[in-house]
């Protein structure tokens, strides 16, 4: 009697090697010029062996993008459950993104570059998904600055967020850790905020999703 296949199991690792590819690839060149099998091939697995993992590239795409939003809510959450004051929470706030930026660069011009391509139904979801997140600022923020109106926190929070995703349009001279001050710094000056102590290690990379001590 022949014996009946078992579920298929999928390598964890071949997975996290066709993300890091794919956000590799799509931050260079652009994801309607990246195809499977270039994914594939910068992965090391055969074009086919990737619908082990994911039905389309597009699926690729959907996923990078909910880990990055799925990292910042968490960590969000996180960090208000947590934080004595509106102040601290600010403070970590910053610094996760700051560290978000540093340690997954490919991934975060991706998310930054891309959304764009993602399927319409995706695109409302993670739209949903960053007002709740960014919505987790403006109320720290308007909680230890009560003079501020919502309407301006809004002004104010999205315009530090993007002074930290300025640094995904060049390359700076400056090393990892002086980039992070000075990201830090620059945001929390338009928050008006005590920054928090930035403790940022060169050259660290925590596979798709980054740590949340420290700087996060």
């Amino acid at each position: 009697m022949a014996k009946t296949a078992g579920p298929r199991i999928r390598d964890p690792e071949r997975r996290e090697r066709i993300l890091d590819a794919a956000a590799e690839l799509i931050s260079r060149h652009g994801y309607p010029n990246v195809s499977l099998s270039d994914i594939g091939s910068a992965a090391g697995i055969v074009g086919s062996g990737i619908y082990r993992h994911f039905d389309n590239k597009g699926a690729i795409l959907v996923e990078m993008f909910d880990r990055v939003v799925d990292h910042l809510i968490s960590s969000a959450e996180q960090s208000l459950a947590v934080s004595p004051n509106p102040q601290a929470t600010l403070g970590i706030l910053v610094n996760d993104q700051v560290e978000l930026v540093l340690r997954r660069r490919a991934l975060c011009q991706v998310y930054v570059r891309e959304a764009r391509n993602l399927p319409e139904s995706d695109q409302l979801r993670l739209r949903w998904r960053q007002r709740h997140y960014v919505a987790l600022w403006e109320d720290a923020l308007c909680a230890l600055r009560p003079a501020v109106s919502p309407e301006l926190s809004k002004v104010l929070v999205r315009s530090a967020i993007g002074s930290i995703h300025s640094i995904l349009s060049f390359t700076s001279a400056l090393t990892e850790p002086e980039v992070a001050v000075a990201l830090r710094d620059s945001a929390c000056r338009i928050l008006d905020v005590m920054p928090q102590a930035v403790d940022f290690a060169p050259g660290s990379d925590n596979g798709g999703v980054p740590r949340t001590d420290g700087v996060a």
